[in-house]
């Protein structure tokens, strides 16, 4: 890993040389965004200010990570940050000088951006509570980041026709999505993985194929390269909109790709030996007696320790949180953060009074299900961004706030921008994906209305489209169903399943 390290900081010779080309206007948009995608960085609509995706394996942030964002966005005047929905950070607004340091300086605390965008393998995700949640099948956490370097490790060896995202669960929960995502690894009772790939998000939407059962977790790295081969060998090198790998699927019949990838198994179980046995790092921290709760305060499996809960609204913490948490658990043993699939945090590993500490001072983020609600970073900072995601969400929240509904009457919503799902709009029991309306002959800012998505393992489905809502009128039906569903004292999950036709009665009235 070293050597690939100082091999990543010679590229940033070329990296600096492409970005002050850029900012000169010698070099196009369309350019350099083919450039910098590699490096984790793009620029943002306008061509004025770049941002950089901190990629965190496994949604790991320790505290010497967390130092170092907290320390970046004091030196760089950094004023805003976004936690994705692929548990990475994202740094906006910065200029070309910021970009580039910050990417050198972040290789030091081992936050390497390479591979964050563009054709290569994007952050390895996990479960966000993995090795310290209450029912969990087994600590996926260190299979992840064995997975993660060895990807890193591939990243200047090996071409493939776009992204490959590789997820892990460590429960039916599957908050990674593993069960369709390019690949996933699915973690049993019995302690070993499903294996399932060529699914995702956005368009053209797919369920991963179930390529393997029972695969011993120290045989995850065969699983991979496996992937890689068939991926590099089927997939569609000649046009970029379907060339992820679910479209595999319609080249090649789901019967057709599963013998596809099993056959590239067997070449590399042949060839190759990747076989790993990641060292477990145990929780040994005890708790300090005092026991604790609240909404926001979740008890481990460790007796005694505690996580806390943070969601800042949209995923956009205030940029003075990073430094705030810091100050807070840096003299406290074994904590760290996790950031979430749903731009939430964790901060993990606290006894009872460290809880109530950090439970003070996160007391900004979201106070109810409803606030929880995802959002991508919108058409105000993305390129390809359709609709500002993140200025909807704020709207409809403001007009819920005036109501005062009880927690639980409306439910969690997925926006996206444009179709990408980069706010998993298609597996939200509510979402939404930007794009445009022609009313009375004008086009009207608007999002296509999904329904009843889920993500559980078992009951996985995408919502369906119900038509278009605009953007504007988008508030007042949030408002009129928390008023439907208050009236009758149900949470939103009780009041849907007792006859879903009462939501399309609603909804009618303002679709398109």
């Amino acid at each position: 890993m070293e050597e690939l390290l100082r091999e990543f900081k010679e590229d940033m010779t070329e990296f600096r040389e492409m970005t002050d080309k850029f900012y000169a206007k010698e070099v196009s948009m369309k350019e350099y965004k083919g450039f910098s995608g590699g490096f984790g960085s793009y620029a943002q609509k306008g061509g004025n200010a770049s941002m950089l995706r901190l990629r965190l394996p496994g949604g790991r942030l320790t505290k010497e990570k967390l130092k170092f964002v907290a320390d970046s966005i004091a030196e760089y005047d950094v004023d805003k940050a976004h936690f994705t929905t692929c548990q990475t950070i994202q740094l906006h607004n910065l200029s070309a000088k910021a970009v580039c340091e910050i990417m050198e300086k972040a290789m030091n605390v081992g936050i390497i951006t390479r591979g964050g965008g563009g054709d290569f393998p994007r952050n390895t995700m996990s479960s966000p509570l993995s090795g310290i949640e209450k029912g969990e099948y087994f600590d996926v956490l260190p299979y992840v980041e064995a997975v993660s370097d060895y990807l890193m490790g591939i990243i200047k060896t090996v071409k493939m026709p776009r992204k490959l995202k590789v997820a892990f669960s460590n429960s039916p929960a599957n908050k990674t999505h593993a069960t369709f995502r390019d690949l996933g690894f699915v973690a049993r009772q019995d302690g070993k993985f499903d294996v399932y790939s060529a699914g995702g998000l956005g368009n053209n939407a797919r369920m991963g194929v179930k390529v393997a059962e029972c695969v011993e977790p120290s045989e995850v790295l065969y699983y991979v390269q496996a992937m890689v081969d068939t991926f590099v060998a089927y997939g569609n090198y000649e046009n970029r909109a379907k060339a992820r790998t679910r479209y595999m699927q319609e080249t090649l019949g789901v019967e057709g790709y599963k013998e596809a990838y099993l056959e590239k198994l067997q070449a590399v179980k042949g060839n190759k030996k990747l076989t790993i046995i990641p060292e477990i790092t145990e929780v040994t921290k005890q708790g300090d007696g005092c026991e604790v709760s609240g909404k926001r305060i979740i008890a481990q499996k460790q007796d005694g320790l505690y996580a806390v809960v943070y969601h800042p609204i949209g995923g956009l913490p205030p940029v003075t949180k990073f430094a705030e948490l810091y100050d807070v658990v840096k003299d406290m043993d074994q904590v760290e953060i996790r950031i979430a699939p749903d731009e939430t945090i964790y901060v993990i590993n606290l006894t009872g009074g460290e809880a109530k500490k950090v439970e003070a001072i996160t007391e900004d983020g979201a106070q109810n299900l409803f606030e929880t609600s995802v959002s991508c970073i919108g058409s105000t900072i993305c390129q390809v961004g359709l609709r500002d995601s993140q200025g909807t969400l704020a709207s409809i929240i403001d007009e819920v706030r005036k109501h005062d509904f009880a927690d639980g009457v409306l439910p969690r919503i997925h926006i996206s921008g444009c179709t990408s799902s980069c706010g998993t709009h298609q597996i939200g029991k509510l979402g939404f994906h930007g794009g445009a309306k022609r009313v009375d002959n004008v086009a009207e800012p608007a999002f296509t209305f999904h329904v009843n998505g889920c993500d559980v393992e078992g009951r996985e489905c995408f919502g369906e489209q119900w038509g278009m809502m605009l953007q504007k009128e988008m508030p007042a039906f949030f408002v009129e169903l928390g008023e439907a569903v208050q009236a009758e004292n149900k949470t939103y999950d009780e009041w849907f399943e007792e006859n879903p036709e009462k939501l399309r009665n609603i909804a009618e009235k303002y679709l398109y």
